[in-house]
């Protein structure tokens, strides 16, 4: 069964900062910027939950005022859920909701040594635009990347 996508909500604090912590050695939020991402800043943050509503993934988009494009500020799917499309359906409906809210550019950073988020996000059409050494708390270099946002003919259909 696919995993069904959602907002996240208050009540995800608990489940998302354990994913933080299974899926990332360094650089992770803590629960007061989680808090802050969920409930006061001008952002959104999407869901993947299995059945048993067991947290797989989450992303999150920023978005500045008076700005065309949104910034993927976080994006993770649980190690051992990598490589079931979870990141892929999370990261298109992030789009969706960039373009929803009239963003037509998605930005981000990714680490220079993760191959595999490097690989799904050209595979999603993300391109890298700038280096930037020394991003991560231990000097890991990083790319920005960067993606023109075009709705989809299914999307234009409906409207």
């Amino acid at each position: 069964m696919l995993p069904q996508l959602r907002p996240a909500r208050p009540e995800d604090i608990d489940a998302l900062c354990r994913l933080e912590l299974d899926a990332f050695e360094g650089d992770r939020f803590n629960r007061r910027q989680l808090v802050h991402l969920l409930t006061r800043a001008h952002a959104v943050t999407w869901v993947a939950i299995d059945e048993r509503d067991t947290l797989l993934g989450y992303g999150t988009l920023l978005f500045r005022r008076n700005s065309a494009s949104a910034r993927l500020y976080s994006f993770c799917v649980h190690p051992e859920a990598r490589g079931e499309g979870i990141g892929r359906r999370l990261a298109e409906r992030l789009e969706q909701e960039a373009l929803e809210r009239n963003r037509h550019k998605m930005i981000l950073e990714v680490r220079a040594d993760n191959r595999r988020a490097i690989g799904l996000y050209r595979r999603l059409g993300f391109l890298p635009r700038r280096w930037l050494e020394n991003y991560y708390s231990d000097g890991c270099a990083a790319w920005q990347m960067d993606k023109v946002l075009e709705a989809s003919v299914s999307l234009q259909t409906s409207l």
